[in-house]
């Protein structure tokens, strides 16, 4: 078989006569694709000239020098940003899948009685001003990520095992908070901690199950607790007033007493007065006022003599009055 060869010949004169237009062309299109910038509407833009700060764009079309002279850097101003530790979420659809297996040096804290236990949290976060956040610390969001474990090893380690595990998981997470903020504000890196979440909390997996038997036995034993006091508030009280109520009533038959008591020895001294003045008078008038009272509470009244022989009814003294003194 024959080989053809083909020769291409090019013109110098065509090549020297449309060189400068393609070098143009490229050059305009390289200047439009590195001047015309976009930012979004969560955006605004810091634009460096020359490596130092030069202004601040707000999100839309804008443009800047070409060719390097000028560098935009979009900041995420309007949203709200996450760091994750001890886990990592692998996908975030319907249902939520997360990755913690390499994590473990992120997670694994000591307490203050000296207990280690597993703690996973996420600091939410927002930028609120992008020329610090830039500028006045170098790699904002990885010191954020060290400033974040720092402050959580430094509350989780004032505090025992038992208050990180159980009741204090929240005030755990405020003061991680709080301290978080502090710090950002003294570094000026610019941002705003929205809030730090404890994702989960949990001893280390050798001794999960010694841990989760004496969590039962402290919750059996506070449910025995409240039942004991539940009881002792329903039985103590009722006691204590029937107490009250049987001391109340003796002091009234105390009081009752001694007031009547008092009554008849005045009363006693005073017949015994009015019997020293006039004897026989005073006998008498005891004698009636005995009988006014005691005759109208019997039934029908029969005198007879000493013998029984003969029966005479008295008068009718159911319907008498009474005399009058």
């Amino acid at each position: 078989m024959s080989e053809e060869k083909y020769e291409i010949n090019i013109d110098p004169d065509w090549i020297k006569r449309y060189a400068w237009r393609i070098v143009l062309g490229i050059a305009l299109l390289l200047g439009a694709f590195t001047s015309i910038k976009t930012i979004g509407p969560e955006e605004e833009g810091v634009v460096l000239q020359l490596g130092k700060y030069d202004r601040t764009l707000l999100p839309g079309l804008n443009f800047i020098l070409p060719y390097g002279i000028e560098t935009l850097y979009k900041i995420p101003v309007q949203r709200q940003l996450k760091q994750e530790f001890g886990f990592r979420t692998r996908s975030s659809d319907t249902r939520s899948e997360f990755s913690k297996s390499a994590f473990g040096d992120e997670s694994m804290m000591l307490t203050g009685d000296l207990n280690l236990s597993d703690v996973e949290w996420v600091v939410q976060y927002r930028i609120v001003d992008s020329y610090r956040f830039l500028f006045r610390v170098r790699n904002a969001e990885k010191t954020l990520r060290d400033m974040s474990e720092a402050a959580m090893r430094k509350i989780v380690g004032d505090r025992t095992v038992n208050e990180v595990l159980t009741v204090g998981r929240q005030e755990v997470a405020s003061a991680v908070e709080v301290l978080l903020q502090e710090m950002c504000e003294e570094y000026e890196n610019g941002i705003r901690i929205d809030q730090v979440v404890l994702q989960d909390v949990n001893p280390p997996e050798p001794v999960k199950p010694s841990f989760n038997a004496v969590n039962q036995a402290q919750q059996e034993r506070e449910t025995l607790i409240n039942r004991a006091e539940a009881e002792y508030n329903r039985v103590i009280p009722r006691a204590r007033g029937e107490a009250e109520e049987t001391i109340q009533l003796a002091e009234a038959y105390a009081l009752n007493r001694v007031n009547r008591a008092t009554g008849e020895a005045q009363r006693f001294d005073e017949f015994y007065q009015a019997y020293v003045k006039a004897p026989e008078v005073t006998k008498q008038r005891i004698y009636l006022e005995t009988m006014e009272r005691v005759m109208p509470r019997l039934g029908n009244k029969v005198i007879v003599d000493e013998r029984g022989s003969n029966v005479l009814p008295l008068l009718n003294l159911d319907n008498a009055k009474p005399l009058k003194p």
